[in-house]
């Protein structure tokens, strides 16, 4: 169909239907990753007061949508002190496993929005995180398409 034919909101500005970001029922976090959130709400407001400020409508629901997501967060959080206990893995412990090959790699597992395995942090939901947590020095666990065995938890 061509879209003469379609209608548009008043106005043809399509941006103010922006759907909510979805919101997973899962939310424990670090004190770290609420420090975080806390910091990204913050600057939200503040590009939410200059997008108000331009009556820059596009940005104010791009904003508007992200604020939203982050005070639902925000209110959903529960905040989890640092294991004092070593012996198991953990939510907020880094565990380094060898591979196979002889690749040690070391990951700290956290909540979902903090988690940015490249920067070597894992959601707790993750299945690497799943296959980890409750595990001690010395077992192997199924990663990926091989074994690895954990030799360190901290």
């Amino acid at each position: 169909m061509s879209s003469a034919f379609v209608r548009e909101p008043e106005g043809g500005e399509a941006f103010e239907d922006l759907p909510d970001r979805p919101v997973s029922p899962h939310h424990l976090v670090t004190p770290s990753g609420l420090a975080r959130m806390d910091e990204e709400i913050e600057a939200l407001k503040r590009r939410l007061a200059g997008a108000q400020a331009v009556d820059d409508k596009a940005e104010v629901a791009r904003v508007s949508r992200d604020l939203r997501y982050w005070n639902h967060r925000r209110l959903t959080a529960e905040m989890v002190p640092p294991p004092s206990d070593k012996s198991h893995v953990r939510f907020g412990s880094s565990v380094s496993f060898e591979r196979k090959d002889g690749r040690i790699q070391t990951y700290r597992i956290v909540g979902e929005d903090e988690a940015d395995p490249a920067k070597g942090s894992i959601s707790y939901v993750s299945p690497l995180a799943q296959a980890l947590m409750g595990k001690e020095i010395g077992d192997v666990v199924i990663v990926a398409q091989g074994e690895a065995e954990i030799v360190e938890i901290r």
